[in-house]
């Protein structure tokens, strides 16, 4: 019986020892597989299943220069001479900025789909699609003369963060989408974050688009939509554009800070905690015009002078309520006829004002149309218009995601801070619809909306991995 039991452990070892090399032989040109892809692709592989012990954050790779190149491709779509970009809704060089994104969506394995306004959603489908998804995205069209990185990072930049995920062997669970807004710029129907109004459900905006909102050249909405392949309903209902609440996990939009605190204190990211409440105003003057050298000056009821008056109060009464976060411009005088030898019978002024807390910023309005009654009885004029195009409630970002975004810029060793945005995005009105979040990345000397506007490679590459990182967290929550 022993020497039964010796011959079989003798088998037992000698079947061992011919499989364990063999086995060792296979792992050992299975990592140098992996190692020669690796150094092709200049990206690391990771098996499948290997995220619950690898540290994420360490394979994250970008394509920063894909990245700007992409940037210079899109800025060639413009109205306007370089350096400068003007890409305004529906136009031919926006249908075709709008072609080029969806052709990366694309190339990036995103299932591609369109609303009826024109947002574009790029989907990536995570192994249990039916959760609401975590979404990413920002806007491209650019307001006259302006830079070419506004939105534009939100947009190319969400894409690069999904390849980044791919190549790095990432699989969500919730599915990741981008989405391209529709005009978040005012610039041709006076309705900023149209798109994103829509989504969040804006019945009013809606049944406007539909018969009362024109642009400069008496243009409708819906005729500008459909010469752009939009708005297709004979009914010109738009309501298919909106979003129940809950639709997405979480959003969060890659923008460069249009301020300069981040370069000025030499900080890579900016954690947005809120986003400021913003309203626009439009008022006009009307006075009896005439000869600029006939009429004396105590019968020269001059519109021109009630506007530049109205405007020194606005910066009056934003400075009367003593804190940094109240702002205020006059972006828009006219004069009518706007000939230098004949008083103004007409002004019109369209004033932006914004404020994080959103009664402080009311007071402001209020004060501002008290002025604009007081200058039209002192100087003869007739108020004709004080209208309130928008006033739009602040925005808080959600506590999740503000977290994930803060471990994210944490374990890739980025310096970070809580900030407020107060510019506002499209993100102000997601957050009506979604859990909402911001990163900002550093922009040269705070400069945007000017041909200057610049942010670097590395800062791109820097926001463009938090995004990563951030996405995929909250995918796999």
């Amino acid at each position: 019986m022993e020497s039964l039991e010796r011959f079989l452990c003798s088998i037992a070892l000698l079947v061992l020892s011919l499989l364990l090399p063999s086995n060792l032989a296979q792992q050992q040109q299975q990592h140098e597989s992996i190692r020669t892809m690796e150094d092709f692709s200049g990206y690391p592989i990771h098996e499948p299943g290997q995220f619950g012990s690898i540290n994420l954050a360490s394979s994250l790779s970008v394509d920063a220069p894909g990245l700007q190149n992409q940037i210079d491709e899109l800025s060639n779509f413009s109205d306007a001479p370089s350096p400068s970009v003007t890409r305004v809704l529906y136009t031919d060089k926006d249908v075709l900025a709008r072609r080029y994104v969806k052709n990366l969506m694309a190339l990036a394995g995103l299932t591609v789909r369109e609303d009826a306004v024109g947002n574009i959603f790029g989907k990536w489908d995570g192994s249990e699609p039916n959760l609401p998804a975590v979404a990413t995205g920002s806007h491209i069209d650019a307001i006259p003369y302006s830079g070419k990185y506004d939105g534009v990072v939100g947009v190319l930049g969400a894409i690069e963060a999904i390849n980044v995920l791919k190549r790095s062997g990432f699989k969500p669970k919730r599915s990741l989408e981008i989405i391209l807004f529709t005009s978040e710029e005012p610039t041709r129907f006076g309705i900023s974050c149209l798109g994103s109004r829509l989504l969040a459900g804006s019945k009013e905006l809606a049944e406007a688009l539909k018969t009362t909102v024109f642009d400069g050249q008496n243009v409708s909405f819906i005729e500008a939509a459909r010469s752009a392949g939009y708005a297709e309903d004979k009914d010109d209902d738009l309501s298919s554009v909106f979003l129940k609440k809950g639709s997405y996990f979480a959003f969060i939009e890659l923008h460069i800070e249009q301020g300069p605190i981040l370069e000025d204190e030499g900080l890579d990211i900016g954690v947005v905690t809120a986003i400021a409440a913003p309203a626009s105003l439009k008022v006009e003057f009307e006075g009896s015009g005439g000869h600029a050298g006939a009429v004396l000056m105590p019968y020269s009821n001059d519109a021109g002078l009630a506007a530049a008056e109205l405007a020194l109060a606005v910066e009056k009464h934003v400075l009367e309520s003593e804190s940094i976060d109240t702002v205020g411009t006059v972006g828009i005088l006219e004069l009518h006829p706007g000939a230098i030898n004949s008083i103004p019978s007409k002004s019109h002024l369209e004033i932006d004002t914004r404020d994080i807390d959103e009664a402080r910023r009311n007071t402001v309005i209020k004060k501002i149309q008290e002025s604009a009654n007081a200058i039209a009885k002192k100087r003869k004029v007739k108020l004709s218009e004080f209208k309130i195009v928008n006033q739009d409630p602040p925005a808080l970002s959600d506590k999740l995601v503000i977290k994930k975004m803060a471990e994210a810029a944490t374990e890739l060793n980025l310096s970070h801070k809580m900030m407020i945005s107060r510019a506002y995005h499209d993100s102000l009105f997601m957050a009506r619809i979604s859990p909402m979040g911001m990163i900002f990345i550093p922009c040269y000397k705070g400069y945007s909306h000017k041909p200057e506007e610049y942010s670097s490679p590395e800062d791109m590459a820097n926001g463009v991995k938090v995004l990563s990182l951030a996405l995929a967290k909250l995918s796999l929550d």
